[in-house]
């Protein structure tokens, strides 16, 4: 890290200048054009939020707008990574700033501190805010209202701040809490939107090739397990389940004791095989749901691949130190609680194994995000996921651009199988009445289907069957393009081989009701431009005729009826 503090060169001497990316050339003379105090920057993980901001950082100190710079983070292991980054564009920050002490050295430029710092001493942070001209810079701000208190105390700390630049791959959160020092607009309906400065969004970083295409490789399989009254239960993940029914499948599969997690894992580790013919330092990273798990899965993966994996642990002091030698080494897998997975940033990283309960847009975006940053052409991201209706629904939406709305929440929590998960996770903890006990038996694993830019590919396979492993063979450096053409060729294959063996191919679950939404949204967009109503107001009138749950989590038949519905409604209109 460079301990010399002088001023450093404008836009034409940076030598950053001729690396930045067309977004961040943009945004750049956007921002400078405008000179904001507020500036909200959103761009998809991977696409260089931490250059673009840095960039800032330096123009400013080098026109003398500001005199000192905080950057604002979620995690510890986040602040190393920004010192380290800002010391390649020559800007000293310190890492270490506690709250117990609150000098630095003069040689720093500034500091790096973490959502819950600020927040449990914000006075301290106003004081030194005050003290000197300061810009701050908040990574990930939405975790700005991750507790009732965090955004109260960020807009203490920092209301004083010369100049604010916020930065997020995603905009949204799945409460009502408002993210500080972000613009809301008011919308027909009286929601309020959040607002962003300048967007760069995941569709646009992978039409310019900043990001890589993600492959989603979605298993499902017949899960059991037995409840307190010795009855047996099976269900199969992927079919219209109630939310009580997906939850106990989820967690059946999830299990560490199980057949499904070993397969997939087996499956994951070909897939990281065959990528490390083209890409030899590729990585994969299993998220799981809590540390037993983590370790149960590290285990596995031992026993697999004959490889000890890394682990780390949201309560790991040495989590950042682990997580570094990771990212510089060859080695093959990561294993990681949720709680990090935003910490992680390491770009070598393309199989990732979904093996969380989490099925938030936004933690979903968060975790997909680490798969997705670029080094060469032709690099794909493959990640093995469960075939939850919730899940598939947001691998087939990777392009959707989201923003926070207020009163409106991303999650309808009715809905969502991991409350339902997450209330019987509590009543089975240990002490908890043992007659609420779940004794989870297993569940069979196949590949269910393959999605791809939005669209389903092949039918339901075992694991460890030659048509699984078609797909797992798929090489490790191709176009989007080339993955498309190559991903139909491999279904076609395998119905051509089903149908002359006279087999009927099961159709994918997914694949009807992702079709059955299509022709729904379709429908109601026209609805949209002959009334003038929102898309929202039409699926709400289609869901009072209809009834049923959200378009997310409605069934082939209750789509069907609205589709009948809206076909109506037009007619009438």
């Amino acid at each position: 890290m460079q301990a010399d503090a002088a001023p450093m060169s404008g836009a034409s001497g940076a030598p950053a200048a001729q690396a930045l990316r067309g977004w961040q050339r943009r945004a750049l003379v956007k921002y400078l054009t405008a000179a904001p105090r507020d500036f909200l920057a959103v761009a998809t993980p991977g696409a260089g939020k931490t250059t673009f901001a840095l960039r800032i950082v330096s123009e400013l100190l080098a026109e003398r707008t500001v005199e000192a710079v905080t950057i604002v983070v979620p995690t510890e292991h986040l602040k190393i990574q920004w010192a380290l980054a800002a010391a390649r564009h020559g800007i000293a920050l310190d890492p270490k700033f506690s709250n117990s002490n609150s000098q630095t050295s003069s040689e720093y430029h500034g500091v790096v501190v973490t959502y819950a710092q600020v927040a449990s001493h914000p006075t301290r942070h106003r004081v030194r805010t005050e003290n000197r001209k300061t810009l701050v810079v908040f990574d990930e701000i939405h975790h700005g209202g991750d507790a009732k208190t965090w955004g109260d105390a960020i807009r203490e700390a920092f209301d004083d701040a010369t100049r604010r630049l916020a930065l997020t791959g995603t905009p949204f959160r799945s409460d009502d809490s408002a993210i500080p020092f972000v613009t809301y607009e008011e919308d027909a309906a009286g929601f309020k939107y959040s607002t962003a400065d300048h967007t760069y969004g995941y569709a646009d970083a992978l039409a310019d090739g900043v990001v890589r295409p993600v492959v989603f490789l979605a298993y499902s399989g017949e899960a059991r397990w037995r409840d307190s009254a010795g009855e047996e239960h099976a269900a199969r993940l992927g079919e219209p389940l109630t939310a009580e029914q997906t939850a106990r499948a989820w967690k059946t599969a999830l299990n560490p004791a199980g057949e499904w997690m070993p397969a997939v894992i087996q499956a994951a580790d070909r897939r990281l095989q065959q990528k490390r013919q083209h890409v030899p330092d590729a990585g994969g990273m299993i998220i799981a749901s809590d540390q037993s798990s983590a370790r149960a899965y590290a285990d596995l993966l031992t026993k697999i691949t004959g490889e000890v994996p890394t682990v780390v642990l949201s309560d790991d002091k040495d989590a950042s130190l682990r997580i570094t030698q990771f990212s510089e080494s060859t080695s093959r897998w990561l294993v990681a609680v949720r709680m990090v997975s935003e910490g992680v940033d390491v770009p070598r990283l393309s199989v990732g194994v979904y093996a969380t309960s989490a099925s938030t847009p936004l933690f979903f975006a968060q975790a997909i995000g680490r798969f997705v940053r670029s080094r060469r052409p032709g690099e794909t991201a493959s990640i093995f996921l469960p075939s939850v209706p919730n899940l598939l629904l947001l691998a087939s939406e990777m392009e959707a651009q989201r923003n926070h709305v207020l009163g409106k929440p991303h999650r309808e929590t009715l809905d969502d199988p991991l409350d339902a998960e997450l209330a019987e996770q509590k009543r089975d903890e240990p002490g908890d009445d043992e007659q609420r006990k779940i004794e989870y038996l297993g569940a069979d694993a196949e590949l269910d289907q393959v999605i791809f830019d939005g669209s389903s590919f092949g039918t339901a396979t075992p694991a460890g069957s030659d048509e699984e492993l078609d797909f797992l063979g798929i090489p490790g450096l191709l176009d989007a393009a080339a993955m498309r053409d190559l991903l139909r060729q491999r279904q076609e294959a395998q119905l051509t081989k089903r149908t002359a063996n006279g087999e009927v191919p099961r159709p994918s679950t997914h694949g009807q009701l992702r079709d059955l939404r299509k022709e729904l949204n379709t429908l109601v967009s026209l609805a949209h431009h002959r009334t003038g109503k929102s898309h929202g107001q039409i699926h709400n009138e289609l869901r009072r005729i209809c009834g049923g749950p959200p378009v997310a989590a409605a069934t082939s038949d209750q789509l069907k009826a609205r589709i009948v519905a809206v076909r109506q409604l037009s007619q009438q209109g």
